[in-house]
């Protein structure tokens, strides 16, 4: 759809994570270049005001120090598991077109609201779904572009009675020069800090950044040093209809606005958005080669510029999934 839109004249504004698969995302980000589109992605973090004051004032002005290691986590209990019986389809849904390229389950209910994320069918499981922002967060404060290598295991080890198919318990690392970033998450049990279940963390050598959606808490390694804590920012009096917006999260609100803000900016001066495809298909595609790595049982080492997996045939073999008749998979050298 983001594809077509571009070859149509559109700017396109695409929520994460931007693909189902690597080339799917290959593919988009070809044609933003080939058409001169402006596409941001919905990695809103970026956009978040508390935490863009984390970057400005502690992360780029040097206060952690060297960071040579990143924690990233989701211990928030969101993996439907239920057992709902197949059931005909109703009148007014066209089931074979909600489907699209993916295969065809047999019926249990409106996919839709989470339903649908429960499925390695239709996305990516808690790593497409949460590391996500997380990692792409982390890229952005840092300033890192592709990991030289990721791994990842995991499986479902504790909700086996349901239908769902994704993981529930995973973890993954993603490597640079002297750093490693890394994922885990648990869809069970307690989170390993109550204050900050999904969240990132940057260990630097003079100082720590816990950082969420919610707060951020810098701790000085130095003893005696200044401590910054900060909450997110509200604009609950400037927007008051955002108490009235039903199933808003209040705490994304700000974030959300700024993030379109910054998409119509970007197509009035003809400049990349802050969350541009690119960086968007990084952060996602690094994300579907951790489930890659956790499938194979190998580490992934992947070359954007072949479109490949390393010396690994079956990896480089499931970087594009198989569609279903009679959709065609987009092939990012003719979009």
């Amino acid at each position: 759809m983001a594809i077509d839109a571009m070859k149509a004249g559109a700017h396109v504004y695409v929520q994460k994570p931007i693909s189902v698969d690597v080339i799917e995302g290959e593919a988009m980000v070809a044609a933003a270049r080939k058409y001169n589109k402006v596409v941001q992605v919905g990695t809103q973090r970026k956009s978040t005001p508390h935490l863009i004051e984390a970057k400005k004032n502690i992360v780029d002005k040097g206060l952690l120090g060297k960071v040579s290691h990143v924690e990233m986590c989701c211990y928030l209990h969101m993996r439907a598991n239920g057992n709902p019986p197949v059931t005909a389809v109703p009148d007014f849904l066209d089931y074979e077109m909600w489907t699209g390229p993916a295969p065809l389950r047999p019926y249990d209910g409106i996919p839709h609201l989470r339903w649908w994320r429960t499925f390695n069918e239709y996305g990516n499981g808690i790593m497409g779904d949460m590391c996500i922002h997380m990692f792409d967060t982390v890229r952005w404060m840092l300033d890192l572009g592709w990991p030289t290598k990721i791994s990842s295991q995991g499986g479902i080890y504790v909700q086996k009675d349901g239908k769902s198919n994704i993981s529930d318990t995973q973890s993954a690392v993603f490597e640079y020069p002297e750093l490693n970033c890394v994922w885990q998450h648990r869809t069970w049990g307690e989170a390993n800090n109550p204050d900050y279940p999904w969240s990132f963390t940057l260990y630097g050598e003079n100082g720590t950044l816990w950082a969420s959606t919610m707060q951020y808490d810098f701790t000085p390694q130095e003893k005696g040093g200044e401590k910054i804590h900060k909450d997110v920012i509200y604009e609950r009096e400037k927007y008051p209809e955002d108490l009235t917006e039903a199933n808003i999260e209040l705490n994304a609100a700000p974030a959300t606005r700024h993030h379109m803000l910054d998409f119509l900016a970007a197509i009035q001066n003809s400049t990349l958005p802050i969350a541009d495809i690119e960086q968007g298909h990084i952060s996602t595609a690094s994300c579907i080669l951790a489930n890659i790595s956790m499938q194979t049982g190998r580490p992934i080492v992947y070359d954007p510029a072949t479109r490949q997996v390393v010396g690994d045939e079956e990896a480089t073999s499931l970087l594009t999934r198989p569609y279903r008749a009679p959709y065609v998979h987009p092939d990012p050298k003719n979009v």
